[in-house]
């Protein structure tokens, strides 16, 4: 069973389907998001990134030393750079994820973000000769998204690559560090997302507008 209905104007209307036809049902639904993402004029991406910076300092009061993995951003995404400067002023070290050719297992490391980047196959920057680090030893996690719910679930891109990394996170029963932090505009939320079996869930979401606790968290 599937139902998705969403907070904003765009408003979708509940749906439900048997489990044949989830993946359908999120195809689309990912592609009615996505084309609101992308209809944020570049004004309105500048002040939502820069606000969202200012709700993770006021939220999350970022530590020096902290191993934070962060990602570089699309231009069809909200903005990381202003969150990606704070983090450094804040003596944090941060990580960038990078998607192993051929996919692997995993699929994604975490590499240090100094030196030059490059683009992948997806038009992601990555880093290039970086020191890595595992995904069980970060301290704190922003992860892309393309929807979300105040239960912690989150509709990515498809690709699953996050939920494989941090899958081990689904079999510890108290302890769930990395800390996973979902980063989006406020118009990304929706209702109730029907979890799949290999969903890791977040623990909070930060938004240009509030700083989300989810069911985790």
């Amino acid at each position: 069973m599937l139902w998705f209905e969403s907070n904003g104007s765009h408003r979708h209307s509940r749906v439900t389907l048997p489990n044949s036809s989830l993946d359908a049902a999120r195809r689309a639904l990912r592609a009615s998001l996505v084309a609101r993402r992308r209809a944020v004029t570049p004004g309105e991406r500048a002040h939502a990134a820069h606000r969202l910076a200012r709700n993770v300092d006021r939220g999350l009061h970022l530590k020096a030393g902290w191993r934070i993995a962060v990602y570089a951003s699309l231009p069809s995404e909200l903005d990381t750079a202003p969150l990606i400067e704070l983090a450094q002023r804040r003596g944090c070290q941060l990580y960038l994820p990078r998607i192993d050719r051929p996919r692997s297992a995993r699929g994604m490391r975490f590499l240090e973000m100094r030196g030059a980047l490059r683009r992948n196959r997806l038009g992601i920057e990555e880093p290039e000769g970086a020191a890595m680090i595992k995904a069980r030893w970060l301290d704190l996690v922003f992860l892309p998204l393309v929807g979300f719910d105040r239960h912690g679930l989150r509709l990515g891109t498809g690709g699953g690559f996050y939920d494989r990394a941090f899958a081990f996170r689904r079999f510890r029963s108290a302890w769930h560090a990395p800390r996973l932090i979902g980063l989006g505009y406020a118009f990304q939320e929706l209702e109730r997302i029907a979890p799949a079996a290999h969903d890791v869930l977040m623990d909070a979401v930060i938004t240009d507008k509030e700083i989300i606790r989810c069911a985790t968290g």
